[in-house]
């Protein structure tokens, strides 16, 4: 199966996009945005990415885990995952707080990305 990803290029500009006044900019200097994806390459090149659930779930722990951004990870690992979605043709209807809980709960390691795809499968589309 073909899957449309995401460039490092995209995943900055959505984190951008994410960032309120005042919060901090750019990346951590001791991170590397391009080592996080590679985590999601590798899972590809391994099998163990099935369907568009598991690639987005597998965006949003690697970024929401990989801490690349001085500010807004989690609002950067929801928007990544959102994009890879509705690039492979998945729209979600969201609950905010349902999902925000899920991915603060990622991002704390309580919930794994088998257990988020489930959860996006398990979602209305819109």
């Amino acid at each position: 199966m073909s899957f449309r990803l995401l460039s490092p290029r995209i995943v900055e500009l959505l984190h951008d996009s994410a960032l309120n006044p005042g919060e901090l900019q750019g990346r951590a200097q001791d991170k590397s945005l391009e080592s996080t994806l590679a985590r999601v390459d590798n899972r590809l090149a391994y099998g163990m990415i099935e369907d568009e659930y598991d690639l987005a779930a597998a965006y949003a722990t690697a970024i929401a885990r990989g801490h690349c951004f001085n500010d807004g990870n989690k609002r950067t690992a929801f928007r990544s995952m959102n994009a890879v979605l509705r690039l492979n043709g998945v729209h979600i209807k969201w609950n905010t707080t349902e999902i925000g809980d899920a991915i603060i709960r990622l991002a704390q390691g309580h919930m794994h990305d088998e257990d988020l795809a489930t959860f996006l499968r398990n979602h209305p589309q819109t």
